[in-house]
């Protein structure tokens, strides 16, 4: 009964499923026929996918909600809304432009473009990264990747629970047990809040924060509505605490709230501040990220200002987290001097506690020193390998992925915007796999280790992570036990990461058995 309560709380903010597993333990037999087998079938594409597909995955950390939609589910909702396409740019209207009204060759109705084989291609590839190539107007991957926001975002005006239920869904076929979606709830009216604020240098910040902060409370009160509309919205469509409940029901998800870095200073600092106290009122808010193309010169100019707002504004909430955007960037983008900073002021100014791409790291000065340092803060850097290649053509040896993993620097695999890459989170484990020659234990460790890196509440199930090892109170405990007794109990029941870290190794004890012992897996 206790687990039937606990998979079913309210608002998407509980436990993932809780299955009956036949354990491994880490050293036992099961892991060791698994990784046999999967040093057997890494040359088999075919097999090496299924593999990969039902692999238990602890989280995606990095996942931006707006980004994580398919082009065909957005042309979807543009018909439903009778909204017009530009069959030249393959930008989604914000009006309405049914087959009954006024159209031109500029605007044809999203219906049109649906029974168009030819227009709906065209239209798929404009505002996603599928087939990309660069063209004159269209001259790279980085332009091509940030220009299809501005074309799509019209059509995902009102499905905000329809992006919940894909990103759910997807991470659910993922086998991923936990993600922190960002999102940005009130967004334009946090904005124009600051938009009077004129900030120019650090000693400006405490006193704009002064000014704005009386003003939040009642757009905090309006975000919290709107999650708990988009949330219930949901649910019900994915039938949650029915005998009919979708996958995705299953999937726990918390939120970061994410400010944007391109507009000017004070619009940002207002950002940040909801941030702040949005994450410290509602608990599904479990930090603060900074988005948008680092590369922007606004972005670029006032970078060093940003990271001093976070550092002011975490003397006032100390107990927020934040994941920053940083060092998405590579040589030629942006001058020389634009790439040697970024992450350390991300660290060592703002306080974060990981990292999201971290690409130019060993353009910083004194990479290894900095290397070292994130490495003793146990400063998670958040990996996205698809991304990193069509945005910055940043990809195999060229990425720092193996870098940080050999100065100890904690990693996880994340999708950052899956629908515009046209990738999922197993697409990102394989190409890891392959890549980089990593055995079964390495992606064992790569799952666990975007787990213990979540913002989520609690203790961790685990007391060191070079290897993993238990906390006490679960150290001897069978991981084929999803409700275990005693201490180990006391733990799970008290800490929501505990329980979820429980439940993947629960989820893991039950793939390597049915993988040693031949049983089929399951996508």
């Amino acid at each position: 009964m206790q687990a039937m309560i606990r998979r079913f709380l309210p608002a998407l903010l509980s436990l993932p499923f809780v299955t009956v597993a036949f354990a491994a333990s880490p050293d036992s037999p099961d892991q060791a026929a698994v990784s046999s087998r999967f040093e057997a079938i890494r040359s088999s594409p075919q097999e090496l996918s299924l593999f990969m597909r039902a692999f238990p995955k602890g989280a995606d950390l990095h996942n931006h909600l707006v980004g994580a939609i398919y082009a065909e589910r957005l042309l979807e909702w543009a018909k439903q809304d009778q909204l017009c396409v530009n069959p030249e740019t393959g930008a989604i209207g914000p009006t309405r432009c049914a087959f009954g009204f006024h159209t031109s060759k500029d605007a044809i109705p999203a219906a049109r473009i649906m029974q168009d084989q030819a227009l709906y291609t065209q239209t798929i590839d404009a505002i996603s990264m599928r087939n990309f190539v660069p063209s004159p107007q269209d001259r790279s991957g980085h332009d091509h990747f940030f220009a299809t926001f501005d074309k799509f975002l019209p059509a995902t005006t009102g499905h905000d629970a329809d992006m919940l239920v894909d990103a759910l869904s997807q991470a659910a076929r993922d086998h991923v047990t936990y993600v922190e979606l960002m999102v940005s709830p009130q967004l334009n009216a946090v904005a124009r809040l600051g938009s009077s604020y004129r900030i120019s240098r650090e000693s400006d910040i405490a006193q704009a924060e002064i000014r704005v902060v009386p003003h939040l409370n009642h757009l905090v009160r309006l975000a919290r509505e709107e999650t708990d509309s988009m949330e219930r919205k949901a649910r019900a469509t994915m039938k949650c605490g029915t005998s009919e409940a979708a996958p995705g029901c299953h999937v726990a998800v918390r939120y970061l709230y994410q400010t944007i870095r391109t507009m000017p200073p004070g619009m940002v600092l207002a950002q940040i501040a909801f941030g702040y106290t949005l994450a410290t009122a509602d608990s599904r808010f479990v930090g603060i990220n900074i988005v948008g193309p680092e590369d922007n010169p606004i972005a670029m100019q006032d970078y060093t200002l940003h990271m001093q707002m976070f550092h002011t504004l975490s003397e006032r909430w100390p107990k927020v987290k934040l994941s920053l955007h940083a060092g998405e960037l590579s040589p030629g983008l942006v001058a020389p001097g634009g790439l040697d900073n970024h992450i350390r002021q991300a660290v060592e100014i703002a306080g974060a506690s990981r990292i999201g791409h971290g690409v130019d790291i060993m353009q910083e000065r004194d990479p290894y020193g900095l290397l070292a340092e994130m490495a003793k803060r146990n400063i998670l850097v958040e990996i996205n390998l698809s991304s990193n290649e069509q945005i910055l053509d940043i990809k195999d040896n060229a990425h720092p992925f193996v870098t940080y993993r050999e100065h100890g620097v904690p990693v996880a695999l994340s999708t950052d915007d899956e629908g515009v890459s046209r990738i999922t989170l197993t697409d990102e484990y394989l190409r890891a796999a392959k890549t980089y020659a990593l055995s079964y234990t390495d992606l064992k460790d790569l799952s666990r280790m975007g787990l213990e890196h979540g913002f989520v509440a609690g203790e961790s199930l685990w007391d060191g992570t070079k290897p993993f090892h238990r906390a006490a109170a679960c150290a001897d405990v069978d991981a084929r036990e999803a409700e275990p007794e005693g201490l180990c109990r006391e733990l799970l029941a008290h800490s929501q990461k505990a329980r979820l870290q429980w439940d993947l190794e629960n989820q893991f004890s039950q793939f390597e058995h049915q993988v040693a012992t031949g049983q089929p897996l399951k996508n």
